[in-house]
């Protein structure tokens, strides 16, 4: 199929981009890069009309980091920030894009059109749940700024009102003690995942700091907050630590999922992959976190 017809519109700055979209009343889509987007125009299961093309905007091509935090403007592509220096500031991030799409879609992919897409079996969501990253919603009234846990609402659905736009995110940048750890399993790489998590472990006075984005298992990403059980996980000694895990999790995993089951997995298949996953991957970031506090007190 192709896209039904509509206006097409490349203002240079933001203001300009602002008010084409507050002219059409609902009826305008912004575009950068463009990857969720025009397929969902070519099966018209969005029928804009009118395009509002962001990429002539410079000041939403930023990539900086500034004191504790990266900023990532509206069209910076998903590649650059899995290539710049500054993207190694974010490791969770650097952890979870080479599992987004294909190089080619992460060429031209933007890091904010992953999030206000809201595909609830998307790695970008998570990321920026799992730390709490803050956005940006620009709009005909200003700025204003939207925690990623609260802007996610349900399945494509988000905080976003029709006249605004996603301008930029910002994530945290880790510190010493901290550690992480990401995976998901799809059909194929490439696949949206039919279980993902997203792990961020922090080491307080020796003790663990954990919490956990869900993906893939709900209308949109879950986070919960494992402190209790990664402690006790470790307190219980013994060789096994993700196995240990896995008994822990077993009650938050079987909240956590939600979905229907669908034509590529049951709800108790995804289920079993979310506890194997999670296990495994607060392990892993509980040994990375030890490890980097060792490097800052050695």
């Amino acid at each position: 199929m192709k896209a039904a017809p509509f206006a097409y519109v490349r203002p240079s700055r933001l203001s300009d981009a602002i008010a084409e979209l507050a002219e059409t009343r609902g009826g305008g889509k912004v575009i950068a890069g463009g990857q969720s987007l025009t397929p969902v125009l070519a099966m018209r299961l969005a029928r804009p009309d009118t395009l509002i093309d962001i990429n002539s905007i410079e000041e939403l091509g930023a990539l900086t980091r500034s004191g504790p935090a990266l900023h990532i403007g509206a069209t910076v592509r998903q590649r650059r920030v899995e290539r710049d220096p500054l993207g190694a500031g974010v490791p969770l991030l650097r952890l979870a894009l080479p599992w987004v799409g294909h190089r080619e879609l992460r060429s031209r992919g933007t890091v904010c059109g992953s999030l206000a897409h809201a595909d609830p079996a998307a790695e970008l969501p998570a990321v920026a749940c799992c730390l709490d990253a803050e956005l940006t919603l620009t709009g005909p009234n200003g700025h204003r700024r939207v925690s990623a846990r609260e802007f996610f609402h349900g399945a494509m659905t988000t905080a976003l009102t029709p006249d605004e736009i996603l301008t930029s995110v910002r994530l945290p940048v880790a510190t010493g003690g901290e550690g992480f750890g990401f995976a998901e399993i799809a059909r194929r790489h490439g696949d949206f995942a039919l279980a993902g998590v997203a792990v961020r472990v922090r080491l307080r006075a020796g003790r663990p700091e954990a919490t956990m984005t869900a993906f893939g298992v709900s209308d949109r990403p879950v986070t919960r907050d494992l402190s209790e059980q990664l402690a006790a996980a470790v307190t219980d000694g013994g060789d096994g630590l993700a196995g240990r895990l896995k008994e822990q999790l077993a009650a938050v995993v079987e909240e956590i999922v939600d979905t229907d089951g669908d034509i590529h997995a049951s709800r108790d298949y995804r289920r079993r992959l979310l506890l194997a996953l999670a296990g495994r991957e607060l392990s892993k970031a509980y040994e990375r976190a030890r490890d980097g506090a060792e490097e800052v007190t050695t």
